[in-house]
């Protein structure tokens, strides 16, 4: 490709609104163009790299056996309340009608449309296992919109759906697409790690995201460096204290904390570590007071206090609930005293191990130390795993101990089950006749997202650096006085044309650019490698490349290449 065939629109600042880097350098490099709040063009270069990406999906989703098929963006709303969806899955949902006033809406997913498809074609277990996919713009009506096409509204996206006769085969098939995952993020260039997610609103018996680490990710990660082992935070399970709760050493005693409301203010003035302290945390559930008890340093994690029998529809006590139940302030409570009775008490794995502690006095102004359980309070009456891990907390696997990161959620699979097939009656007859509920997969893949996620991770100063699969050019000739010279010219139209003819995506800057601009776009935009062809080397029979990126072991600095063996050198270096 010609430059001045071709649109590239370059800017040397970003929007004041973009934030993440990606999206400033998405913006800088004219990739794409602000439309709407969370809505972008795709300009001819990141259309580029989007559609590498859709490539490397489809190949190796084909690959794993899937079948592609192509649905339709706008839904009716009866298959959505036919699962109960239509009123419950909120405002995210962009619902729209027709001229005859009937309800549809714009995809933001394909779980129902999928399913009936499946019912009307699937009648044997002779025809299953079957895997279905699609790549397709969905539409998510975000509260807020942001970080460009991270988080955007319109989004393309892979979703793929399986139908099984029986779990062992969806189990199977779930593998399958796992393994797929892991080729499609790898043949991309990029940092990741499938972690263990917990399964959501979305239902299921098993789910892994898969993350492409970075700094800005929204997701915390809790991984084993010594293992495989990773998890998302709110699954990763914390460990009970190995060590067993140690016998009591201080007497318990009333301190003074006039202005202390915090376990941090507390252990400060106490000068004693957080860890010594214990916060209390008071929620209803069931229209019941239920008491938390967690180590001050420590994180309540909702999705694991949410799992505990009871709990599923908790919420945070007012300060109304609060002082009614314990007549003092939030910032004083604790759990010596309180009537048993009325109220249940949950202790957290590590609380639970824990002796001469700190925790409120239920009095203003007063905490308790020297607190033990058995002797000052009962034991509580239940025991769980209530908290985020943190770093240093031993890996569940038993190899060693957990580190935390941050990343960016591209994809992720499900163990569905039955729970569309049995609400939309998609069944099959069996060997014997008898007629069942399919079991189902789901597996998504968030296609632009992962062009910001790439940036996210691979960027300087100077721009983007794009792992080579990506890139929307492998290389860039740029020709320096290209409407002045007929050496350049000559030397840069032959070396284009036989790049081209070897296969590959070349783009040639002949704009009459000064050469600054004309280097300062190639490293904004990030193509792989350079060559720079001008009339001061070319007087001396060479020209110049320079990668992107410096490979292992080597500086990165430009070097001479000898104009007659540019083009095998250069095949040599791209893979031709």
């Amino acid at each position: 490709m010609r430059a001045t065939r071709f649109f590239i629109s370059t800017t040397k600042e970003a929007p004041s609104e973009a934030e993440l880097v990606s999206h400033k350098l998405m913006l800088r490099a004219g990739l794409i163009k602000r439309l709407g709040s969370g809505l972008y063009t795709w300009m001819p270069l990141g259309l580029r790299v989007l559609r590498r990406v859709e490539a490397i999906v489809r190949e190796e989703m084909n690959r794993a056996g899937a079948i592609e098929l192509l649905m339709p963006a706008v839904q009716p709303a009866e298959l959505w309340e036919e699962t109960g969806r239509w009123a419950v899955f909120g405002p995210q949902m962009l619902k729209i009608k027709d001229r005859h006033q009937r309800d549809f809406c714009f995809g933001p997913t394909h779980e129902e449309v999928i399913t009936d498809v499946a019912r009307r074609e699937i009648k044997s277990y002779r025809q299953l296992p079957v895997n279905f996919y699609q790549i397709q713009m969905k539409f998510r009506d975000e509260i807020r919109p942001r970080f460009g096409v991270m988080r955007a509204r319109e989004f393309l996206m892979k979703d793929a759906y399986s139908f099984h006769a029986g779990k062992d085969s969806l189990a199977a098939t779930y593998q399958t697409m796992y393994d797929a995952y892991g080729r499609v993020f790898s043949r991309l260039g990029l940092t990741f790690r499938a972690v263990a997610a917990d399964t959501g609103a979305i239902g299921g018996s098993a789910s892994h995201e898969f993350h492409v680490l970075a700094d800005s990710g929204e997701d915390l990660i809790a991984y084993c460096p010594d293992s495989d082992y990773a998890a998302n935070v709110e699954l990763a399970e914390a460990l009970a204290p190995a060590a067993p709760r140690a016998a009591p050493q201080e007497t318990l005693r009333e301190v003074d904390t006039p202005k202390q409301t915090t376990c941090e203010d507390v252990a400060a003035l106490l000068d004693i570590p957080l860890a010594r302290t214990v916060k209390l945390i008071a929620v209803v559930a069931d229209e019941k007071l239920v008491i938390l008890l967690l180590r001050g340093d420590h994180m309540l994690n909702e999705v694991k206090l949410g799992k505990l029998p009871g709990m599923a529809d908790f919420r945070l006590a007012n300060e109304a609930e609060i002082r009614a139940a314990f007549d003092c302030p939030p910032g004083f409570l604790g759990p010596v005293g309180i009537d048993r009775g009325k109220t249940k008490v949950i202790a957290d794995r590590t609380v639970a191990a824990m002796s001469d502690f700190v925790c409120g006095a239920n009095k203003p102004k007063y905490h308790l130390a020297g607190v033990n359980f058995g002797r000052d309070l009962q034991e509580p009456g239940v025991v769980a795993d209530i908290r985020n891990v943190t770093s240093g907390d031993p890996s569940p696997d038993g190899q060693g101990t957990l580190q935390l990161c941050r990343g960016i959620e591209v994809g992720h699979v499900f163990q569905l089950g039955s729970k569309y097939s049995q609400a939309m009656n998609a069944t099959f007859l069996d060997e014997t006749g008898q007629s069942l509920a399919m079991e189902m997969g789901c597996y998504g893949i968030g296609v632009s997202r992962i062009v910001a996620a790439a940036i996210e991770q691979n960027q300087d100063g100077r721009g983007i650096i794009w792992p080579e699969t990506m890139a929307p050019f492998l290389l860039v000739v740029v020709a320096i006085g290209y409407g002045k010279s007929e050496a350049v010219r000559h030397a840069a139209d032959t070396l284009y044309a036989e790049l081209v003819a070897a296969g590959f995506d070349v783009l040639l800057d002949d704009r009459d650019e000064r050469p600054g601009v004309m280097f300062a776009d190639a490293e904004l935009i990030g193509i792989p490698h350079r060559v720079t062809v001008g009339e001061r080397g070319l007087a001396d029979g060479v020209i110049e490349y320079q990668p992107r990126r410096a490979a292992p072991g080597q500086s990165g600095e430009a070097q001479k290449i000898a104009l007659a063996d540019a083009t095998v050198f250069l095949k040599e270096l791209l893979g031709g």
